[in-house]
């Protein structure tokens, strides 16, 4: 069996998607060279994504920031020991 996981998350002023398969990255995106980044060893089989992979991180940035937005807005009144 193999574990296979995506990350997405996001900030105020940073964010970060990557794809990993039993702990080791696959690839992610680099938002500051504006690219993805496959930084695998040349030893293996290369898994290659397509290219509008870097494209669907920067809409997956946008919709995190808005959900980022949503949840403070909704979260703003409750009490912290709610």
């Amino acid at each position: 069996l193999h574990v296979d996981r995506q990350v997405i998350g996001c900030s105020d002023h940073d964010g970060e998607q990557a794809y990993n398969l039993d702990g080791e990255e696959l690839w992610f995106a680099d938002f500051i060279k504006k690219e993805g980044v496959e930084p695998q060893p040349p030893f293996i089989d290369h898994i290659t994504f397509q290219d509008e992979a870097y494209q669907q991180a920067e809409v997956n940035q946008q919709t995190c920031k808005t959900n980022l937005d949503n949840a403070r807005r909704a979260m703003k009144d409750f009490k912290i020991e709610d």
